[in-house]
């Protein structure tokens, strides 16, 4: 029996889903993009999953496209590879998911993260990888751009003339250097990671939901605002807030000093 491109579990609030072709260190195929993207949709929608915990099997996290076949693109009309439509049809609608789905989302990097599989580790609101993980943005070396939202994400997290000269050079980044540069949040050690990513999955999936979307929505929202047009949005945001059952909960175990117990409500 043929074993799934990625397996799906949720426990405690949260979805795991692990990235599960080893044999090609994770390679992004065409299948695998899909099953992302359904047990995103699935996230979404199911009010039992409160996190995404995003890793992989084997000794990497995932090497990008995988080139093999079915990897970044079919052929255009002229016989030529159309990355292009590959790119609206599987990998953005992917990163769009990530990045919008109202819950947190957290990447646990267990070995390499090239190309694509970098990317979309960055595109998690958390990463958290393991002391032998590397990050590579590897695009140049086959004559491509970063994608997967690389060139957002890179100037994001890191200056300009770093994320020009990762982008050009293609050099491999160490977890322990991609932490001290700020692009990413936390690395642990090996044997700790998925203990470590699994206990920060239930804090979150513990916590106030409805504040975790309306953070996203406000960072996401934060780069193409004035000041003024921020301080617009926080407002509207607080006042929804304000209203929730969360809120009032929060504010009650505050007052008598015990745990609150949030319901996404």
């Amino acid at each position: 029996m043929t074993e799934p491109p990625v397996l799906v579990d949720i426990t405690d609030g949260v979805m795991s889903l692990t990235l599960n072709r080893p044999d090609r260190l994770n390679a992004m195929s065409h299948g695998l993009i899909a099953a992302v993207n359904e047990a995103l949709d699935r996230a979404g929608k199911d009010h039992d999953v409160r996190c995404v915990l995003i890793t992989g099997t084997g000794r990497g996290f995932c090497a990008g496209a995988d080139l093999s076949g079915g990897g970044p693109g079919d052929a255009g009309a002229d016989g030529k590879p159309d990355v292009g439509t590959a790119m609206d049809r599987l990998f953005n609608p992917m990163i769009r998911r990530v990045r919008g789905l109202p819950k947190p989302v957290i990447a646990a990097v267990n070995g390499v993260a090239a190309g694509g599989g970098a990317n979309l580790a960055l595109a998690a609101d958390i990463v958290i990888a393991a002391r032998s993980a590397r990050f590579d943005q590897a695009f140049v070396r086959i004559s491509l751009i970063p994608d997967l939202g690389g060139t957002w994400f890179l100037p994001h997290n890191l200056s300009d003339a770093r994320a020009r000269a990762l982008a050009m050079l293609g050099n491999s980044v160490p977890a322990e250097k991609a932490e001290q540069m700020g692009m990413i949040w936390q690395v642990v050690d090996d044997a700790a990671l998925m203990d470590e990513a699994r206990a920060l999955a239930r804090r979150l999936a513990a916590g106030p939901t409805l504040s975790y979307a309306a953070i996203k929505r406000a960072l996401s929202e934060s780069g193409r605002h004035s000041l003024s047009e921020q301080l617009d949005l926080e407002r509207d945001l607080q006042r929804e807030l304000g209203r929730s059952d969360d809120f009032r909960e929060g504010v009650a175990a505050f007052l008598a000093k015990r745990p609150a117990r949030f319901r996404g409500q």
